[in-house]
């Protein structure tokens, strides 16, 4: 048996962006179940999982049902302590747990005006001042975390924690409407960006189904603010230099084109996750870079 996971839309849902990485940055293998959000497949498909409400909501292999992303993380942490989802210095855990539950419960204004959005980023958003004053408690604890933890990596108490998952949405929002922060905080913002499973996660977000309407702004655009994905191209045909999927091992029936070189997938979405960033993914670089 296995860990089940649901979630919503990647683009959009930030709770589901935090459960998800508990699993894919710790390495620990997981079965995911994806509804679109505004729509009965969410209420439908948590039926399955009572009581649970909200995405993302954790099923344990003994069947337990764990609805709450803190709850999730404290329990993963548990049940799988080599995998280092707090840190083992218990100063540094404290901390981490701190500014998590803080995460949890708190920057309404910063959630309410600027939804997580990972297809677009914008020029401005005219923040009010509640939002403001959420930036400005951000860079507070993000600065006394990696003060009192000592911390030599671009993370808040050392090495990538479920505190910093915790804080990968907010850093989306960073990004996402181009909010004013303070230098240090944009460096922590940019290492979120950079980091292998948000790629990734991104990556499915960006061809995960139609754009929903609720989060469309009409602020002017800019590039997003990311690490610049590799050209890569979706094209017609199974013409390919490798007969079996990356990530499957089955044959392949779509294609894309990077560099000249076509590359071949057992699916579309396999293929579109790829097109949107290449370098997100290993093993398509193995073949890529073989």
């Amino acid at each position: 048996m296995t860990y089940d996971l649901v979630i919503g839309d990647r683009a959009y849902s930030s709770w589901s962006l935090r459960g998800w990485l508990f699993f894919d940055a710790f390495g620990i293998p997981v079965k995911l179940h994806r509804a679109r959000l505004y729509t009965d497949e969410l209420p439908t498909l948590l039926k399955q999982l009572h009581p649970a409400r909200t995405a993302p909501t954790m099923r344990t292999p003994e069947g337990a049902v764990v609805p709450e992303t803190i709850a999730i993380a404290e329990e993963l942490a548990t049940r799988h302590p080599e995998a280092g989802l707090w840190p083992r210095d218990p100063k540094a855990r404290a901390i981490a747990r701190a500014v998590s539950a803080e995460m949890h419960a708190g920057f309404t204004a910063l959630r309410s005006h600027c939804p997580m959005n990972l297809r677009v980023s914008y020029t401005d958003c005219a923040p009010p001042d509640a939002v403001l004053a959420d930036l400005a408690r951000l860079d507070t604890i993000w600065t006394w975390a990696r003060r009192e933890t000592g911390s030599t990596t671009p993370w808040l108490c050392g090495d990538y924690s479920a505190a910093d998952a915790m804080f990968a949405p907010v850093a989306t929002r960073i990004a996402t409407y181009n909010l004013p922060v303070t230098p240090a905080a944009m460096d922590y913002v940019t290492a979120h960006l950079a980091h292998p499973s948000f790629r990734r996660w991104r990556a499915m977000g960006m061809v995960d189904g139609a754009d929903q309407d609720f989060y469309r702004r009409d602020y002017p655009t800019r590039p997003w603010p990311g690490p610049t994905p590799l050209p890569a191209r979706a094209v017609d045909g199974t013409d390919t230099e490798n007969s079996l999927c990356p990530y499957s091992g089955t044959p392949v029936t779509h294609a894309l084109e990077l560099d000249g070189r076509r590359f071949g997938f057992c699916n579309a979405f396999c293929r579109d996750k790829t097109v949107a960033d290449p370098e997100a993914w290993p093993a398509f670089m193995a073949i890529y870079r073989s």
